[in-house]
């Protein structure tokens, strides 16, 4: 928001008191999913690793794609398969709701799954991290005595020097 104000030279810019003090991280982060996820605060994904163990038998045949607000949004694998699941919406209601001990979800949406992975299918695969190696300059610390060691660019170069050296 910019106001002016009366006339003394180019105008200042004012800022909005809530927009000067920065936040770190975590605060914006929470305060981001608590918009997003509502109140839950992530507990939607609990759910969806808990899923084979809370749903039992149905788990195999009721996959869970997602939710918009209070809907629950499950995949079948055919359209007779949905229209068999569509009685176990009660019981699947029941479960779900229990597990978050309040009533999160209202109402339950059968899909087709056309494809798409289910969110209890993702696996993330853990990437082993290798630090790369450095290659080692030819002619490394000849300079040593030609920079003040007191001065930045003397500490800087010892420090360059000593990487190669602990290496």
């Amino acid at each position: 928001m910019i106001r002016k104000t009366k006339y003394s030279g180019p105008s200042k810019r004012l800022f909005h008191p809530r927009q000067r003090n920065l936040r770190t991280m975590g605060e914006a982060m929470s305060q981001f999913v608590s918009v997003i996820d509502g109140n839950k605060k992530l507990m939607i994904p609990k759910l969806w690793k808990a899923w084979p163990d809370l749903m039992g038998e149905l788990a195999e045949f009721a996959k869970p794609l997602g939710h918009r607000k209070t809907t629950l949004i499950l995949a079948a694998e055919d359209s007779v398969a949905a229209q068999e699941l569509s009685y176990f919406a009660p019981e699947i209601l029941l479960r779900i709701n229990s597990f978050f001990g309040e009533e999160v979800f209202d109402k339950v949406l059968f899909e087709l799954l056309n494809g798409r992975v289910p969110l209890d299918g993702y696996e993330l695969a853990k990437i082993p991290v290798q630090k790369p190696k450095i290659k080692k300059p030819g002619k490394i610390g000849g300079m040593k005595d030609k920079f003040d060691p007191e001065s930045a660019v003397g500490r800087c170069y010892l420090k360059y020097v000593r990487l190669f050296e602990n290496s």
